[in-house]
């Protein structure tokens, strides 16, 4: 695996990650407590973050701070000086600290009123003590917690830091990683692009499906501020932004849920550059989680709603066509929906089968737009014999798995007959007859205990070269002409080995019943060997 020469610049993160106490916060101390404490101006500011705590008495003291300081003083130097007490607030202001605590006592028996009202223009908190109260308590109390949050967010940073960069060692996909920061975050995560269509999500299936439910609306609201534990991180390099990773609904506090979203970030990135362990972009992941989930049926149709409705797909009011396709690349026929203006995902299942589910308006002809995607499909492929295959649309959302399992149990009848040359654009469960049945019913122990007992003979032998005689044989209904032509030998070779097929099986393909017979056992045995 290698990585691009061009250097990989990280987005700057749009503000600090150091925690802090906020001011509120810090009232609700024991200590702080114990010496009454009263917020007499700027209480709508108490959610300011407290950086640090400085005792000051000097009326210039705004030049000795650098912003977010609590700001501790009795007043001794400002008292029986309105013009001093009024210009120490405004410096505090410009300094950007975040609050004053005012000691009541000789200098102020109550609080000044100049000073309440300056910090009230301000809007800077003003909190007075009306007990005495040892400032040095204060800021040894506020001090030591700081250092303990800060130490406890680096070592949170290197542990999220540390466990992410192992897992992309390790080669995990992009599930895996947001499964980690979810564990982390103790809440759902998102992954979206910049259209805000999710690409990914983490967390309690429940509170997740909460998210996406109301996903247009959140996405707008929470894209361009932050709040109520709504934090997100831009994902891009290079100076180019492709897409967010959110954080919904944090309960801790907000530098910490910041420094998780920017570590979080940078571990996509990175992931992203190295290509995962898988060469499909994330689109396409989310389209194949959705859709593999619609089709295996473990998780119901209605819990999936959510998460189509966040990856852009339109669900309300929708008609729904499923089609699955054999041997196209999941990315072509994204270029084909594009195409054609079709809302739609697709998405690769298994075995060289693609899935598509095309979402039209209810006036808008299922029939005819699905004939026009796979005559475009056939088109751009370049291969006449590529398979496309349909269920009836569906009306409810409810009824679209069923729908999706219909068109790949048709695709799958169709893989291996000789016969698909001569199929319409777009199969359908009425035209793969009695192949499309012995799919159905191939699991099934007495359909397997007939093909082994129907084909003993043959199968004992293990004796490919007649099976496939004897195969072509009765899917060319029987024509002796085009089964020599198409195994090149004569007609006479041809008659020997019939007659040798038909001596092992005991049985006499010239008799109808008997040639029909034989010939569900090898659909049969064709269905349970694939």
């Amino acid at each position: 695996m290698t990585i691009a020469s061009e250097p990989w610049e990280p987005l700057e993160p749009s503000e600090p990650l150091e925690p802090a106490l906020s001011v509120r916060q810090v009232l609700t101390l024991e200590r702080v407590l114990a010496g009454e404490p009263e917020v007499v101006a700027g209480a709508g500011q108490l959610d300011r973050p407290v950086r640090w705590v400085h005792v000051a008495e000097a009326p210039d003291v705004g030049v000795m701070l650098s912003g977010g300081e609590m700001v501790l003083t009795t007043g001794v130097l400002l008292a029986g000086d309105e013009d001093k007490q009024a210009e120490y607030i405004r410096s505090l202001h410009r300094a950007e600290a975040a609050a004053v605590v005012l000691g009541l006592g000789r200098a102020f028996p109550a609080p000044p009123d100049v000073m309440r009202r300056a910090a009230e223009r301000c809007g800077l908190p003003m909190i007075v003590l009306h007990r005495p109260f040892p400032f040095a308590e204060l800021t040894e109390e506020v001090q030591s917690r700081l250092v303990r949050r800060k130490f406890a967010a680096v070592s949170l940073s290197e542990a999220v830091r540390t466990a992410l960069t192992g897992l992309i060692t390790a080669g995990a996909p992009l599930q895996r990683l947001l499964d980690e920061v979810a564990s982390h975050s103790a809440c759902p995560v998102v992954v979206t692009n910049l259209a805000h269509r999710v690409l990914a999500t983490a967390g309690e299936r429940s509170a997740v499906d909460d998210v996406l439910r109301d996903w247009e609306r959140i996405a707008r609201q929470a894209g361009g501020s932050e709040g109520d534990g709504w934090i997100r991180a831009e994902l891009g390099g290079r100076g180019e932004r492709w897409g967010q990773i959110m954080l919904c609904g944090h309960r801790g506090d907000t530098a910490t849920g910041r420094l998780l979203a920017e570590r979080a970030a940078e571990a996509l990135v990175l992931h992203r550059m190295l290509g995962g362990n898988s060469a499909h972009s994330w689109e396409e992941q989310s389209a194949q989680s959705l859709l593999t989930d619609l089709v295996s049926g473990v998780v119901p149709a209605r819990q999936l709603l959510p998460r189509a409705r966040a990856a852009g797909l339109p669900v309300n009011r929708r008609t729904f066509v499923p089609l699955v396709v054999r041997d196209c690349e999941p990315a072509q026929l994204e270029r084909v929906l594009w195409m054609l203006g079709l809302p739609g995902i697709a998405a690769e299942l298994a075995d060289g089968a693609t899935a598509v589910l095309l979402s039209l308006a209810r006036d808008q002809d299922a029939a005819v737009l699905a004939a026009n995607f796979a005559a475009r499909v056939r088109s751009e492929s370049g291969a006449e014999q590529t398979v496309v295959a349909a269920a009836d649309a569906r009306c409810g959302w409810d009824d679209v798995p069923a729908g999706l399992r219909e068109a790949q149990h048709v695709a799958e009848a169709v893989a291996d007959s000789s016969a698909a040359l001569d199929l319409p654009a777009v199969v359908r469960l009425k035209d793969v007859h009695l192949r499309g049945l012995i799919r159905l019913l191939r699991d099934d122990p007495q359909v397997q205990s007939f093909a082994e007992r129907e084909l003993d003979g043959l199968l004992c032998a293990a004796d490919d070269d007649m099976l496939a005689v004897l195969r072509t044989y009765l899917a060319t209904g029987r024509n002796k002409s085009r089964t020599a032509q198409l195994h090149h030998v004569s007609r006479p070779a041809l008659y020997r080995r019939l007659e040798a097929i038909q001596t092992r099986l005991g049985v006499d393909l010239d008799d109808f019943e008997q040639a029909a017979s034989v010939h569900i056992a090898l659909l049969a045995h064709d269905a349970q060997q694939a």
